[in-house]
């Protein structure tokens, strides 16, 4: 059985769980995703050589669902 290897991102503290089966990223909330997601949502407005997500093979297919899509508060309204 094969090791994972894990690393955690030195300028924004995600961790990467690499496996064999592929990557994991561990967000510091919500459920996990992949490096696709990762990047959707951090790295690609992070220009720092630091960044542990930045090979393109590697962080894959992007696709829509993997972008951060906020919805805005809903306003309640006060009697008056």
């Amino acid at each position: 059985m094969a090791e994972q290897q894990e690393q955690v991102c030195p300028v924004c503290s995600v961790k990467i769980i690499g496996s064999a089966a592929g990557d994991r990223v561990v967000f510091s909330s919500g459920p996990e995703g992949s490096r696709a997601k990762l990047w959707a949502r951090v790295c690609q407005f992070v220009d720092k050589p630091a960044c542990i997500n930045r090979d393109r093979n590697a962080i894959g297919q992007v696709g829509t669902n993997d972008y951060f899509k906020a919805e805005p508060p809903a306003i309640e309204e006060s009697g008056g």
